[in-house]
C-alpha cells in the first residue's frame, strides 16, 4: 500500500479591504499635498474670497459698510471705467488679429528648411518677450520722442512732419498697439512654430502629389490642423490684453486724456492712489468675469467650427 504524503499549501495573507487601504494612504498623501494646499488656501483662496466680499463694501471714516451691488452699479455710470473698456476693445479688435497674423507668417518662415541660422532667428524674434520692462519702456520712449525721436527723424528725412506719438490720444493708442505687437509677436510665433513642427511631412507631400499650391496647402491642409494652437494664442492674447497694465502704464500712465487707460490701470489708480479698495475689488471681479466670458465664447466658437 502506497504511503500518501500530505503537503500543506501556503496560505495567502488576507488582504485588507480597499477602503482600509485608502484610509492608510491618506496620511501619507496629506504629508506631501498638505503644504501646497495650505499655501494655496492662504495666498490664493483666502485673498480671492476676501476681495469678493470687499467688492460689496465701502469704507467711510475708517468703518466698513455693506453696500451690496452699489459698487457694480457705480461702474455703469463711471466714464473713466467705460473709457478703459473702450480702449481695451480697440486693442482687442486691432492688435490681437494683427499680431496673430504676423506671428503665423513668421512661424511659417522660421519653419522653412532653406532658411539658414534658423535657431538664431528664432532666438532673435523671441527676445522682445523676455526683455525687461524698463528696457522696453526706455527703447520706445527714445524711438517715439516728439523732439529728436528716431521715428520722427526718419519721417523728417522723407519729408513727413513730426508726429506727437505719446501726447496725442489717437497716436498714443497707435504707439501702444505697435509696442505690444513688437513685444509679443515673436512669443506667439514660437508657439505656432511648435504646432507647425508637430504636423508630419507626409501632409505636405500628399498635398503636393494632389497638385496643391503652396498657398492652398497652408490654407486648406495646414491651418485647419493648426487651429487648436491658434486658439490657444488667441485666448492667451485676449487674457493678456484684458490684464494689460505694464506697457501702457510705463509708456503713458494711461493718458493722454485716458486714451490708453485700461481696466487694470484704472483699478490701480482707484485702489492705490484714491484708496477706494471696495470699488477696486469690484473692478477686478468685472475683469475676471469679462476674461471668463470672452474665453468661453472663443472656445465655443472654435468648437462649433470644428464640428462643421
Amino acid at each position: 500500500m502506497a504511503a500518501h504524503t500530505t503537503y500543506d499549501r501556503p496560505v495567502a495573507p488576507a488582504r485588507a479591504p480597499a477602503g482600509a487601504r485608502r484610509r492608510r494612504r491618506r496620511p501619507t498623501a496629506w504629508i506631501f499635498a498638505g503644504p501646497a494646499a495650505a499655501l494655496f488656501a492662504l495666498f490664493f483662496a483666502y485673498p480671492l474670497g476676501a476681495s469678493l466680499l470687499q467688492s460689496f463694501t465701502t469704507e467711510d471714516a475708517g468703518a466698513t459698510h455693506w453696500v451690496g451691488l452699489d459698487q457694480y452699479r457705480r461702474m455703469i455710470h463711471d466714464p473713466a471705467f467705460l473709457e478703459s473698456l473702450f480702449n481695451t476693445g480697440i486693442i482687442l479688435a486691432v492688435q490681437v488679429p494683427v499680431m496673430i497674423g504676423l506671428a503665423l507668417v513668421l512661424a511659417v518662415l522660421l519653419n522653412q528648411s532653406w532658411l539658414r541660422f534658423r535657431g538664431t532667428w528664432r532666438a532673435v524674434y523671441f527676445l522682445p518677450a523676455v526683455t525687461t520692462l524698463v528696457a522696453y519702456a526706455v527703447v520706445f520712449q527714445v524711438l517715439l520722442k516728439t523732439d529728436g525721436g528716431l521715428v520722427n527723424q526718419i519721417l523728417g528725412a522723407i519729408g513727413i512732419g513730426q508726429v506727437d506719438w505719446l501726447n496725442s490720444p489717437t497716436w498714443a493708442r497707435v504707439s501702444l498697439i505697435a509696442s505690444l505687437t513688437w513685444r509679443w509677436t515673436g512669443y506667439n510665433a514660437v508657439i505656432l512654430l511648435a504646432g507647425l513642427q508637430s504636423i508630419g511631412k507626409e501632409q505636405y507631400e500628399a498635398a503636393a502629389i494632389d497638385g496643391a499650391t503652396t498657398l492652398s496647402t497652408y490654407t486648406r491642409v495646414i491651418l485647419p490642423q493648426l487651429r487648436p494652437v491658434v486658439l490657444f494664442c488667441v485666448i492667451t492674447s485676449t487674457i493678456g490684453t484684458l490684464q494689460l497694465f505694464d506697457e501702457n502704464y510705463v509708456l503713458t500712465r494711461g493718458g493722454p486724456d485716458d486714451a490708453t487707460l485700461t481696466p487694470v490701470v484704472y483699478l490701480y489708480k482707484v485702489g492705490f492712489q484714491q484708496l477706494d479698495f471696495g470699488y477696486a475689488a469690484a473692478i477686478a471681479w468685472v475683469v475676471v468675469a469679462l476674461i471668463a466670458a470672452i474665453s468661453a465664447l472663443q472656445y465655443v466658437a472654435f468648437g462649433r467650427e470644428r464640428r462643421r
